[in-house]
């Protein structure tokens, strides 16, 4: 059982969660993130018993439950069940692919109101096969992303098989290497619809990145993402 980690005190938290997706063992991380009130934000739920819901709780009040993008659905009907007063946020997409989860609203490109003071957020759309919403946490400088980044390598500190080093290494080229997720790689699409949403993120200058899969960035973030998007952007 991981524990709770505060990353930005009294701000924002993260759980490192395990997740197997294409016969391969990956790690999720989920966010906590405190508003001014007290009132929590859970971003990209993962599963969770009741020692986890203990942890939480002593943080705040959870209120709101955000699956942030169109791969990142798995566990947000367990939170819900734990919070049944919470109000659900999709990733546009999601109310297709995942018809059976009830949500109360569609996240866009304007953050919500309850939240515009402390956090920002775009859609990344116009792509093939995934979308998701970015998310940058203003107090703290932080951006929040699922699968726009994945930064698994050398110093990647979970065990990874074979399979996973085989597509990482040989396919994609992604070991060391921080990316977009292969299916971003696979599908930009409309790459002007996508440059739209990424210059939007790069203009937050943020200082530090959590991401779902792999080591924070903590260090020249809009350089890490210029080479990491290098092919849309110059499109």
């Amino acid at each position: 059982m991981e524990n709770l980690a505060e990353y930005v005190k009294d701000q924002i938290w993260i759980y490192v969660y395990t997740v197997r997706f294409g016969g391969m063992d990956l790690f999720g991380r989920m966010t906590i993130i405190k508003l001014d009130n007290g009132d929590l934000i859970i971003h990209d739920p993962c599963e969770i018993d009741d020692f986890l819901k203990h942890e939480i709780d002593k943080i705040g009040k959870v209120k709101y439950i955000i699956a942030p993008g169109t791969y990142h659905h798995l566990f947000v009907t367990d939170f819900q069940q734990k919070y049944p007063d919470a109000e659900t946020f999709l990733c546009p997409g999601l109310e297709r692919k995942r018809p059976d989860i009830k949500f109360e609203w569609i996240l866009g490109n304007a953050p919500d109101h309850r939240w515009s003071n402390i956090l920002d957020q775009v859609v990344i759309q116009g792509t093939k096969y995934i979308w998701e919403v970015a998310f940058f946490h203003k107090p703290s400088k932080t951006l929040i992303l699922v699968d726009l980044l994945e930064n698994i390598g050398d110093d990647f500190k979970r065990p990874t098989g074979l399979i996973l080093r085989f597509w990482w290494k040989v396919v994609f080229k992604m070991w060391n290497h921080p990316k977009a997720a292969p299916e971003y790689q696979m599908g930009w699409g409309r790459k002007d619809i996508v440059k739209k949403g990424l210059s939007k993120i790069i203009g937050w200058n943020a200082e530090r990145i959590i991401l779902a899969h792999g080591e924070l960035i903590e260090d020249n973030v809009n350089t890490v993402l210029g080479t990491a998007w290098h092919k849309v952007m110059n499109a």
